[in-house]
């Protein structure tokens, strides 16, 4: 099955009063076959969490949020199609893993596209909104972290100019795995265009 072509989307931000698309795409995104792979949360755990959790996530990553940002792809017939969370992480501070954050960046989180737009370019798509959102923030790097085994992941960060730090974290509730952060630097200013200097 070819991709749906993604050019009737809109790529925006999340609106808080849109907490229940937003809890909707989520529960879609952990059906997936390698949500296991891709995200730190079951769809058993998400499915039971009250409308007040889903309110506080949403507003925490809506349009006018300084801390975090989260995008969403609408397509033309109103249903939302992908998404990506991008967190600002202060420099001095502690991560989620107990590793300090040595530089003002970014963290892309909750990355999720529709498998019949897979291959579209719409991933690429919202990775250009929250880079551009996060560098407009003064992040000096953005980062993300994937599973090894997640190989079409993998090869899109990649190819979207992400490359391996060397560092690896422990994945929850999993210890004897670990996961790879990648990262890719601001652009430089009057270097190649598009995000990370990639032309």
């Amino acid at each position: 099955m070819s991709a749906m072509p993604f050019e009737d989307c809109v790529i925006r931000p999340v609106r808080a009063r849109e907490w229940s698309a937003v809890k909707e795409l989520r529960l879609a995104a952990l059906r997936d076959p390698v949500a296991h792979l891709a995200f730190l949360d079951s769809y058993e755990e998400a499915v039971a969490r009250s409308d007040a959790y889903w309110r506080e996530r949403t507003a925490n990553g809506a349009e006018g949020a300084s801390g975090a940002q989260q995008f969403v792809a609408e397509a033309g017939d109103g249903s939302w199609v992908g998404t990506v969370a991008v967190l600002i992480e202060e420099a001095g501070t502690t991560d989620w893993a107990g590793f300090r954050v040595e530089r003002r960046q970014g963290h892309l989180v909750g990355v999720y596209v529709a498998p019949g737009h897979r291959g579209s370019g719409l991933t690429k798509a919202l990775f250009d909104a929250a880079l551009e959102w996060v560098w407009g923030r003064g992040a000096e790097r953005v980062r993300l972290i994937v599973h090894p085994g997640n190989a079409r992941a993998l090869g899109f960060y990649r190819k979207a100019g992400f490359v391996e730090s060397g560092v690896t974290v422990p994945l929850a509730g999993r210890p004897d795995e670990r996961e790879l952060e990648m990262v890719v630097e601001r652009p430089r200013a009057g270097g190649p265009g598009g995000p990370g200097g990639q032309g």
